[in-house]
């Protein structure tokens, strides 16, 4: 059964049942493959960290304005989702990067200091880092990095050119700020889950299933969670067609249902 207050100790309670019925130890496990919900449960339910976003000046408004597109385009009581990070705790600091990476307007250090004293004096738990073309030049960027690495050594942060150094930058914003929404709490859980598979004497390799069916390691995952947000369901699948192959089912039909 699952146990919500500590995911993972499900998983090693369960696992220590399955030696003591079987006679295994953990130095017959060669590899340990995870699917897990984690990441997606604290973004539906809105548990993730407290984040904090510093953005280039008139780019604040970016997650609430999103793009164009939206699922019932003529549905007038549709109401976009609230984004992760709240308005007061977004910034804007000076700075420009054109889109062929020339610094039109260097960084204003000043100002980002200012910033992120702000955001840690209302108690962010994570930065997410999300500078106009930063994917053509993240020189800014990585300034902003240098600093906070400097004044919040042990802040949890992310810069766009890391996470997704590609163009458009909605899609780029957004994909940082999830990023950096569940990094401390995927880093908790895989760290809690790695110390209870050694506490039953399992030292082997922590894979983490990826939204797109593959692995990654556990290391890895703590540092982009965003490819682990649908890693449940695709476990699911992928375990369900590696059953069926070893059954010699060549059509099946699988239904998963979560319990959150």
């Amino acid at each position: 059964s699952s146990t919500a207050d500590n995911y993972a100790r499900a998983i090693v309670e369960g696992v220590r049942e399955l030696f003591h019925e079987t006679g295994l130890g953990g130095r017959d496990v060669g590899e340990v493959l995870h699917g897990t919900t984690v990441a997606s449960n604290a973004i539906l339910e809105l548990r993730g960290a407290r984040t904090g976003l510093i953005t280039t000046r008139g780019f604040r408004d970016v997650l609430e304005i999103r793009r164009l597109r939206m699922p019932r385009l003529y549905d007038l009581a549709w109401e976009k989702p609230a984004p992760l990070v709240e308005r007061y705790l977004r910034m804007e600091v000076d700075e420009r990067v054109n889109a062929r990476g020339e610094v039109v307007r260097p960084l204003d250090v000043a100002g980002v200091e200012r910033a992120l004293d702000r955001l840690l004096g209302e108690g962010i738990e994570a930065l997410a880092v999300c500078l106009i073309n930063a994917y053509a030049n993240p020189a800014h960027e990585e300034q902003v990095q240098a600093l906070v690495r400097r004044r919040a050594p042990e802040l949890p942060l992310c810069i766009s050119s890391e996470v997704l150094p590609e163009i458009k930058e909605y899609e780029r914003t957004s994909t940082t700020v999830i990023n950096t929404y569940v990094m401390p709490i995927v880093q908790r859980y895989l760290a809690v889950l790695r110390d209870g598979l050694g506490e039953i004497g399992i030292a082997a390799p922590l894979l983490v299933m990826q939204s797109n069916g593959g692995l990654m390691t556990a290391e890895a995952a703590t540092r982009m969670p965003m490819h682990i947000i649908e890693s449940g369901p695709a476990a699911g699948v992928v375990g369900a067609q590696a059953g069926a192959r070893r059954m010699g089912l060549g059509r099946v039909i699988t239904f998963a249902m979560g319990g959150t």
